[in-house]
């Protein structure tokens, strides 16, 4: 967030998380639920237990949850967080935030396209069209201005992937149908082939055909 605003949404942000609430009943009310295996709740707890190692400040939570359940662990907010530490760059994939802050356009864009992937960005601003000159500076495959992912991932018509290491191919619109498909070529000769006649060399068959191609981009509605 940018650093004008950053300590009133801090402050506002380490609220609501502190109110989101933990269940393990097949209902609507907890706000959030259990983490998948064992393997994936080891991989979140080693993330913050070395950046804390490492120096980052927790704000909030930052500890497992035996009482809920096995693979239960708190949402956690994390501040101070540097390039050294495993989930500045890794994928955590569980309930952490890293809060930081930038000066500038400039400074963002560099430290979010120092990234291996590049799969969604999300812009918070008040300015919409100056949010959507930024998004074009980063380097993945949707971006979306004021929503986290839906909006892109609801445009069905518009193709969806990501960039670097965030994924091959693209889904949804016509180059998601496409990646299903394979192109062929077909043609019939007409006229004159395009191997040289008999008893002409080929030196002066390139030197003929280059020229006839010069002489055909200037012909109109030729391609």
């Amino acid at each position: 967030m940018h650093e004008g605003i950053a300590e009133e949404y801090v402050r506002r942000l380490v609220e609501h998380t502190r109110r989101m609430r933990l269940g393990a009943e097949l209902a609507y009310g907890p706000d959030m639920g259990s983490l998948i295996s064992a393997e994936h709740f080891e991989v979140v707890r080693g993330h913050v237990e070395d950046a804390v190692a490492k120096g980052a400040r927790v704000l909030t939570g930052g500890r497992p949850r035996p009482d809920l359940g096995p693979h239960f662990y708190e949402p956690t907010l994390l501040q101070d967080v540097r390039e050294d530490m495993s989930l500045f760059a890794d994928e955590t994939f569980g309930p952490v935030v890293a809060v930081s802050t930038f000066a500038n356009d400039d400074e963002v864009v560099e430290r979010a396209n120092q990234s291996v992937y590049g799969l969604n960005f999300s812009v918070w601003t008040e300015d919409a069209p100056r949010a959507r000159q930024f998004a074009t500076r980063l380097h993945a495959g949707t971006v979306n201005v004021n929503e986290g992912y839906a909006a892109t991932w609801a445009s069905v018509d518009a193709p969806m992937g990501g960039f670097k290491q965030s994924g091959l191919g693209r889904r949804h619109g016509r180059h998601g149908v496409q990646k299903y498909t394979e192109e062929q070529t077909i043609s019939v000769q007409r006229l004159l082939p395009l191997a040289p006649p008999p008893m002409m060399s080929h030196k002066l068959w390139v030197r003929l055909m280059t020229q006839a191609l010069r002489v055909m981009r200037r012909v109109p509605g030729v391609r």
